[in-house]
């Protein structure tokens, strides 16, 4: 079940950050995913706050760097967009494990 959530939820990702990254989607909508997300994580009452596997790990860097940095940040900081567009790849399969790449569980 845990993994099943990752999975839809990575996949979920993909789509709401890469459409906010080409300026196809909203801000807050990308902001209510996120929470949306983390209140339907809350209910797995899950307290291991160590990534079962490196893909795991990388959805909640992503997830926390979205929702950290402020959106003209996100749009603006072309290190910043590099960064978390490596994660994207790497979520999709494409990419290598993003370097200072620190997730962990809420």
């Amino acid at each position: 079940m845990l993994e099943q959530f990752i999975e839809l939820k990575t996949r979920q990702l993909i789509f709401y950050a890469s459409r906010f990254f080409r300026g196809q989607l909203p801000h807050h909508e990308l902001h209510l995913f996120i929470w949306d997300t983390l209140e339907e994580w809350g209910q797995f009452g899950i307290q291991l706050k160590t990534p079962q596997n490196l893909r795991e790990q990388v959805f909640w860097h992503l997830m926390h760097q979205l929702e950290f940095w402020p959106e003209h940040q996100l749009k603006s900081d072309q290190v910043l967009q590099h960064n978390l567009l490596n994660c994207l790849s790497f979520l999709r399969g494409k990419g290598q494990l993003p370097l200072d790449c620190v997730g962990i569980r809420p």
